[in-house]
């Protein structure tokens, strides 16, 4: 199924509406359709996304996690809880359909990205739009998680500030 306007949301795309996405942040999506596939679901919603970047764990999205006790484990007992409750509908992300959820959080992260003046999508941007994304089952998590946008936005600046001055500087050589 295609979305309503017809668009795929695949890297090239997202490229062409940013200036690059980090390594990183491909193989997070990547992770993404390995995670899905592995919950034998035929869409990539921001649950998988959630997990991929704790699963992929070397970003600062995956640090500030950490950093608050929230690890992949925990996450997905969280997440496989949600996901019952949840039914979502679905569009085509390349070969393996996406959520609204999950185009509305890649186009969030694009512009946090912004925000923070980087020229990438990194690990912690994708992670802000998620918990940002009001219905998703991500934001849900982190919510159950005691993780909100606000305090995350706070402990991003915090992390960033403390790396020698360099906030809102992107991941290095990601």
């Amino acid at each position: 199924m295609e979305p309503p306007d017809g668009s795929l949301l695949d890297s090239d795309r997202l490229e062409t509406m940013y200036e690059r996405l980090t390594p990183r942040v491909e193989k997070i999506i990547k992770l993404s359709q390995e995670i899905a596939r592995d919950y034998e679901q035929d869409y990539v919603g921001t649950e998988h996304l959630l997990l991929a970047i704790l699963k992929e764990g070397t970003g600062i999205g995956a640090t500030l996690l950490t950093d608050q006790g929230i690890g992949l484990a925990r996450a997905k007992e969280v997440v496989d809880r949600l996901m019952q409750k949840s039914a979502e509908e679905t569009w085509v992300f390349g070969r393996l359909p996406g959520t609204p959820h999950f185009r509305n959080v890649m186009a969030t992260a694009i512009e946090e990205a912004r925000q923070f003046e980087c020229k990438e999508v990194c690990s912690e941007h994708l992670l802000l739009a998620l918990a940002r994304e009001e219905g998703s089952v991500a934001q849900a998590t982190l919510h159950e998680l005691g993780i909100k946008a606000g305090t995350l936005r706070a402990k991003l600046r915090s992390y960033l500030d403390a790396k020698e001055g360099r906030a809102g500087v992107p991941e290095a050589g990601n």
